[in-house]
């Protein structure tokens, strides 16, 4: 489905009910809206059929940011996370969503964390997967090397630079992200705008939300990998120590890469259906 938001069109798909059957009445249940990685590289569709155990307590939106996936493509060097947060925000008020719970990963996290701090009374809470709220170029490659030795850590420097890989250098850093990564099929299923790509991955250089995030007032569960290496344990609990007191709370998932889900679902999605159950259930 597309709907014209902020002057372009975006692509989102629905899985599960907003209101269910209870009783002598109809039951509203949270609304949560999943935000994907990128810039450029991904859409929605990696996250299918993944998040699936979700619509057990949800109504789950699935939604191709401007310039990503089947949304409209434009201006790529006009893209920002801030345009796209602010797309979200609107998104909602066209579409009647109340106070959604908003997941990011990876880049969508950075949208999420924008959009509590541009709109900080849209969401009813964040949850922030395998992200960062700060671009540290040391702290990645640091990362890359942990998992899969010097060269590679090398080839991760060169490529989050700003510099030209080979697709066979880049297969081996996306190799480390994690124990498993999403494999041919699904990474056949993206449509991509390598466009968006270049000015794209400029910005997020030069991320830094560190400041803003006290103005969120959404409950944020941030959820991080042991075995992360681009977005690691202390990008996750300097997001954390960002957040103002009792706003957020960190899970630290054993056994977990970047894509959490494909190495531990059984630790993930009890973690975030617990979180939107209970953020739910206080709004």
């Amino acid at each position: 489905m597309h709907i014209d938001v902020n002057g372009t069109r975006l692509w989102f798909d629905v899985d599960g009910a907003a209101l269910v059957p209870d009783g002598a009445t109809m039951r509203q249940r949270p609304t949560v809206i999943v935000v994907h990685g990128g810039p450029g590289s991904y859409d929605h569709s990696y996250f299918k059929p993944h998040v699936t155990p979700l619509t057990a307590v949800a109504q789950v939106v699935y939604l191709d940011l401007r310039e990503h996936g089947r949304s409209r493509r434009q201006d790529p060097d006009a893209w920002t996370f801030e345009a796209c947060a602010d797309d979200i925000d609107t998104f909602c008020e066209v579409l009647g969503i109340d106070r959604p719970i908003v997941l990011g990963h990876s880049m969508g996290g950075f949208i999420a964390m924008h959009l509590g701090i541009r709109h900080p009374d849209r969401a009813a809470g964040l949850v922030l997967i395998a992200t960062m709220a700060r671009f540290d170029l040391e702290r990645l490659v640091d990362g890359v090397r942990r998992m899969a030795g010097d060269d590679v850590a090398e080839l991760a420097r060169r490529d989050y630079s700003g510099d030209v890989v080979s697709d066979a250098e880049w297969a081996r850093v996306f190799a480390a992200f994690g124990p498993n990564v999403p494999d041919e099929a699904a990474l056949a299923r993206r449509r991509r705008n390598p466009s968006v790509g270049p000015p794209g991955m400029d910005r997020m250089r030069d991320l830094d939300l560190l400041g803003g995030l006290p103005r969120n007032t959404a409950p944020t569960l941030v959820v991080v990998g042991d075995q992360d290496p681009i977005t690691p344990v202390a990008a996750a609990e300097e997001i954390l120590s960002g957040l103002a007191n009792g706003i957020g709370r960190l899970e630290v998932i054993e056994g977990a890469g970047h894509f959490i889900w494909l190495d531990r679902p059984d630790r993930l999605w009890p973690v975030v259906a617990a979180f939107v159950t209970l953020v739910s259930a206080a709004t």
